[in-house]
């Protein structure tokens, strides 16, 4: 039997972005040659971590809230729950229209995002210590304070403005062959998928989950939705979606083609590859279409033109630092060993002799002396050093071997 239409077709999509074109900015679409080269295949990128508000989300929510304002009955105030993102494309477009805006974010949210809300004109409301208390808050306030509810991605028009993105994207790109969208919730790649398949049906669209939350994994196979372990952690906090939408499942049942997830160690080297290639900042979420690339888990053909949405860049700026370094450190760029030597004149000068020799550069030194696991007489020297890679490492490895130090990997790859 045929599936249902779907609510949405083309010149709604037109329409929706044609509504919010004055709101939202064309978001550059960038070909990498570096990395062309090393994927041997033409790589564009659609760089939506420089869209107002630092990603993707205020295309559906400036849709959303100009749909409502057309309503008999507009509302006098939204409100949403959001770790970040939505929250912030939410007051954005509800100040432009001078509508009041409750956003309902986690106690944990960070203190960036939630003061970015703030200065945006929204009220903050923090609520539990997880998305879904923030969610089921945010719905109580709705009915209280009769307020319009703007779901993040399970929602017709917000999937609409999404797809704004999407037509961007074949119009830079008319001969693209492979579209690769991060896929949390849904909506962004909904959007996409909608505003590709319905101009060239033969445009793959890949949807890319973090491993430790991936509810989509098996969804193309079967139709399943799997269980997202309490507790799971990911730096890719912007796509950790527990309850995938139902309209969604609509549209990436039909128009999806592929799905697939990648580790926290691959986001990170995706983080830094894209700061040291175009000089902007991915967030973790924002970047898992390019860690996909980057690990080989999606297959390209030698004719493929492949455009990568890079969906945001809201980087809490206390974790930058330590996401370059476990980049650096994944990708075998950062090494951090235990060297245990004799506590004598001249040894430390002749362990660094030997790093130096190699080409790497000393980041920290630290002496260890007086703990149980250091032999009195003796000292344990922790060096962190910037490498080249994982081969270069190994090279050092070899050498302390050869005179005889025991050394220990704190940095394995």
């Amino acid at each position: 039997m045929a599936a249902a239409p779907l609510p949405l077709a083309l010149p709604d999509l037109v329409a929706a972005r044609a509504r919010i074109s004055d709101a939202v900015l064309r978001t550059v679409q960038w070909q990498n040659d570096p990395l062309s080269e090393e994927l041997g295949v033409p790589l564009r990128l659609k760089l939506e971590n420089l869209q107002r508000t630092g990603s993707f989300k205020l295309r559906g929510a400036t849709y959303k809230i100009a749909r409502l304002l057309d309503s008999e009955v507009p509302p006098t105030g939204v409100v949403a729950a959001s770790a970040g993102n939505h929250a912030q494309g939410v007051a954005r477009a509800a100040a432009l229209c001078g509508l009041r805006a409750v956003v309902v974010m986690p106690t944990n949210a960070p203190l960036t995002k939630i003061q970015s809300c703030r200065k945006l004109g929204a009220e903050v409301r923090l609520v539990g210590d997880n998305l879904e208390v923030a969610a089921d808050e945010a719905r109580r306030l709705a009915t209280e304070e009769h307020l319009a509810f703007l779901h993040p991605y399970d929602d017709w028009d917000v999937i609409a403005g999404q797809a704004s993105c999407g037509l961007e994207m074949l119009e830079d790109a008319p001969d693209m062959t492979v579209a690769i969208v991060p896929l949390g919730g849904g909506g962004l790649i909904s959007g996409i998928a909608l505003a590709l398949k319905l101009q060239n049906p033969a445009i793959r669209v890949i949807g890319v989950q973090t491993e430790a939350v991936a509810p989509w994994r098996s969804f193309l196979r079967d139709g399943s939705i799997e269980e997202v372990p309490p507790g799971a952690h990911t730096i890719a906090d912007g796509i950790k979606v527990k309850r995938p939408g139902l309209l969604t499942r609509q549209v990436i049942a039909r128009y999806v083609d592929e799905i697939v997830t990648v580790d926290d160690n691959a986001i990170a080297e995706a983080i830094v590859t894209l700061l040291e290639r175009t000089r902007t900042i991915g967030e973790g979420a924002g970047v898992v279409g390019l860690a996909a690339l980057m690990q080989r888990k999606i297959a390209l053909r030698p004719d493929d033109r492949v455009v990568a949405v890079i969906s945001g860049g809201n980087v809490d700026m206390t974790l930058v630092g330590r996401s370059i370094d476990y980049g650096l450190a994944s990708s075998g760029r950062l090494m951090c060993v235990a060297v245990m030597i004799s506590d004598a004149p001249g040894q430390l000068l002749a362990l660094l002799k030997t790093v130096a020799e190699l080409g790497m550069n000393v980041r920290h030194v630290e002496h260890r002396r007086g703990e149980l696991h250091v032999a009195v007489g003796m000292t344990e020297v922790i060096l962190q050093m910037e490498t080249r890679d994982s081969d270069h490492q190994r090279e050092l490895l070899t050498h302390f071997a050869a005179q005889g130090l025991r050394v220990r990997n704190l940095v394995a790859t």
